[in-house]
């Protein structure tokens, strides 16, 4: 027996520290629900969990944006069922005022609820919107949640023509990254350099409607550039009276232009074009509708037939969006809960089985505490023998 060092007591001693542990560490979990609270836990699992985390909560925005998407489409086709029962009525109002018995005086008062109904329209095209911007008059198209860059590059062009009409489609615009701005604000340069003995001017004038600049001069020159999607070029019916031309160095620069984008899924590039078009009297053709007389009328008729036609495919191309974002939607929230599912099994405490080892860790710490306590009472023994 020895008084120095009690090996019994520092091994009890030990035993008691590990179980007191393990009891601090289960009664944590418990009361976290949590399997990792550190990172000491389960490095590799809490690595893991974190990615999960924040797709997750990419998911949840990407199916906020979409829902956002399905409420657009929802707003913008409310708006146009309206147009559509006032294109019903103006092709009644147009049939009747075809009539041959029908009056001036009847047909006057006809074109008044005829322009009364044409500026509504206009009206709801101009004013339909969602979160401040407007859907229906063309700007939402050139908007965008997500900033885009418009690719041009320019090679320099030679062509000799003599006087007359050409179209030349050989214009070679190809892909130099140029940052769109997110504005409504747009910045057309034109460069025609090099030789011209033609006559036609250094300078022109640029215009953007439609989403078409335009640049023109004298002489019928002419270049128009589509800034949906890739840009196509041609310089269309130009005419050149007198000696050849030669046309170098045409540099075009195009800055402002953003495609209205949803970001439809956790990560870069799972995003959705959406383009609305331009819904205008113009554009319906039914600009100036003339029902004041039998024969504008008759030709009203056909006009107000196309504008039904051309919003009914608007429609359509809205209604197809608005499918896709909704399966989008569905497929997002299965992918958040099979997400949610796998972090659950990475982070979250089986609650029986954790309460089983607590229960253990409880017995076995009890257990240690009155060991130690009996490996303490063993050096005494030892004044027995001095007795």
């Amino acid at each position: 027996m020895r008084i120095n060092y009690n090996v019994s007591a520092m091994l009890t001693n030990n035993a008691l520290a590990n179980n007191d542990n393990l009891l601090s560490q289960s009664l944590q979990r418990l009361s976290t629900g949590l399997k990792i609270n550190s990172a000491k836990d389960n490095p590799a699992g809490m690595a893991m969990a974190k990615r999960m985390n924040a797709q997750l909560e990419s998911l949840s925005v990407a199916n906020n944006n979409a829902s956002d998407g399905v409420s657009i489409m929802e707003i913008a086709d409310g708006a146009m069922s309206e147009m559509s029962e006032m294109l019903q009525r103006l092709n009644e109002l147009a049939i009747k005022s075809a009539n041959g018995l029908e009056a001036d005086a009847d047909r006057s008062v006809i074109q008044k609820e005829v322009n009364q109904l044409t500026d509504e329209i206009n009206r709801v095209a101009e004013t339909t919107e969602f979160n401040g911007q407007r859907l229906l008059n063309g700007e939402f198209s050139l908007k965008g949640y997500v900033n885009g860059n418009l690719d041009v590059k320019v090679s320099s062009y030679t062509k000799e023509v003599s006087a007359g009409i050409y179209k030349i489609d050989s214009l070679v615009i190809e892909e130099n990254p140029l940052p769109a701005d997110e504005s409504e604000r747009y910045k057309v340069t034109m460069n025609l350099g090099g030789t011209d003995n033609g006559g036609f001017p250094k300078g022109a004038t640029a215009s953007i409607k439609d989403n078409l600049v335009t640049i023109q001069g004298v002489n019928g020159f002419e270049l128009t550039l589509d800034l949906t999607g890739k840009i196509n070029k041609e310089i269309d019916a130009g005419t050149f009276p007198g000696a050849p031309i030669a046309i170098s160095d045409l540099e075009v620069n195009v800055t402002g232009i953003g495609a209205m984008k949803l970001q439809i899924g956790a990560n870069e590039g799972q995003i959705l074009e959406v383009d609305i078009p331009e819904i205008s009297l113009r554009e319906m053709g039914i600009e100036d509708l003339d029902v004041s007389t039998q024969e504008s009328a008759t030709e009203a008729i056909d006009r107000i037939d196309g504008a039904v036609h051309f919003l009914s495919s608007v429609r359509g191309h809205l209604g197809a969006y608005q499918n896709r974002l909704e399966s989008t939607i569905s497929t997002l929230d299965v992918s958040y809960e099979n997400m949610t599912a796998a972090y659950s099994r990475i982070m979250d405490v089986d609650m029986a089985e954790e309460m089983t080892n607590y229960t253990t860790y409880q017995v076995m710490t009890q257990a240690a505490t009155s060991m130690l306590a009996q490996a303490n009472e063993r050096p005494s023994q030892v004044l027995q023998l001095l007795q």
